[in-house]
């Protein structure tokens, strides 16, 4: 999946499936903010 400069929002990415989305995200290229309370 190519998301070169897409900017993207994932909340609950301490740990867990919002790390690896966050993760998967910014290697597809998006721009990627973690949002997470125990950040």
């Amino acid at each position: 999946m190519d998301l070169w400069a897409c900017p993207a929002v994932v909340t609950g990415a301490a740990s867990g499936l919002g790390a690896e989305t966050a993760r998967y995200l910014a290697e597809a290229g998006a721009k990627v903010a973690v949002i997470d309370i125990d950040a």
